[in-house]
């Protein structure tokens, strides 16, 4: 997919998550597969620059291009100074956060609540646009602040004519969180109305799924947010069946046995020991819902304090399943609910 001067391997897009999308997760989905990673939400409040957590979630050191940052705010100096501060630290797009549902973020007029004053959309979209000036900027949102309120056509038409050189739409209103099934009636008719690429998101969890959402709603690309938790080997697996229709096979146990102990190894080093192991407790989780055996597991694996004793919960657990049959198994299809921005 060519996109603002990039050559992304493929039209599938990494959610920004909240507590999710860090730098080691996004790196593991572009190299499982993903086309373009945006990461977790940055503040745009300037004193807290210099948080541990907002510097972390501004660390790209050694990811593959391009690097997209999302930001999020409500006023629209602040936001235009927050893109300048990410594009001078390497951010090549800057992501606007219109989408995340949370109180934290709504009740200060931030995320999806925008979508409640088009005026201010408009003004913190110029205002971003200018401030990054040559770096693109993209815009997430949905469908609408609730049912009766379905404006994602009006934001669509500001987004463009502000500059903005993608968007992307999650299937629900803020009003629903994560709840019902995402609607695609609304992304098919904003696709309809803008020339600029577009982005479904939504309850895309099998490469199936992926090309109904695609082949529905007309759109450029498709966003995979939940479904990736413990399992971004997922994008591949949508590559793959939107190449040639075919599904892969489930892969070897040994196979994600080492992805998920190198996905934690870069936890440990990104976050330190300590934090490390208790950010690796919910990627472990995830890495094992559905398997043979894992609740009784996942109830222990939480106990273990130390690198070593995970590491070697994880190689037993493991052990175990290969023994069962070489490839992954799931007995029950579950997906994570932490919340995508």
């Amino acid at each position: 997919m060519q996109f603002a001067g990039f050559t992304l391997r493929n039209n599938l897009f990494v959610a920004p998550m909240a507590g999710v999308t860090d730098r080691p997760f996004r790196q593991l989905c572009k190299k499982m597969g993903a086309g373009l990673a945006v990461s977790e939400m940055v503040t745009s409040n300037s004193l807290l620059y210099g948080s541990a957590k907002t510097q972390r979630r501004a660390n790209h050191d050694g990811e593959a291009d391009p690097i997209s940052v999302q930001i999020a705010g409500a006023d629209p100096a602040m936001m235009a100074e927050a893109a300048r501060h990410n594009v001078d630290r390497g951010a090549q797009i800057i992501d606007i956060n219109m989408g995340c549902p949370a109180k934290k973020v709504c009740n200060v007029m931030a995320g999806s609540a925008l979508m409640q004053d088009e005026p201010l959309v408009a003004r913190i979209l110029e205002a971003v646009v200018g401030a990054a000036g040559n770096t693109p900027v993209t815009l997430k949102f949905r469908t609408g602040w609730n049912k009766a309120n379905k404006n994602a056509a009006t934001i669509a038409r500001i987004a463009e004519e502000s500059g903005i050189q993608l968007i992307a739409i999650h299937g629900r209103t803020r009003a629903c969180q994560y709840t019902g099934d995402a609607e695609y009636d609304t992304i098919a008719d904003v696709k309809t109305r803008v020339r600029i690429p577009l982005i479904a998101n939504g309850d895309i969890t099998t490469p199936q799924k992926a090309k109904f959402v695609l082949d529905y709603t007309g759109a450029d690309g498709v966003m995979i947010g939940r479904a990736a938790q413990g399992r971004p080997w997922i994008f591949r697996e949508i590559e793959h069946f939107l190449k040639t229709g075919e599904e892969l096979p489930p892969p070897l146990v040994s196979e994600i046995l080492q992805v998920c102990k190198d996905h934690l190894a870069d936890l440990y080093a990104f976050y330190g020991e300590d934090t490390g192991v208790k950010v690796a407790r919910k990627h472990i989780s995830w890495y094992t819902k559905g398997l043979v055996g894992s609740a009784q597991f996942r109830r222990v694996m939480n106990t273990l304090p130390t690198v070593q004793e995970q590491i070697a919960a994880i190689d037993e657990f493991f052990g175990r399943l290969a023994d069962r049959d070489s490839r992954l198994v799931y007995i029950e299809e579950e997906f994570p609910q932490e919340l995508a921005a």
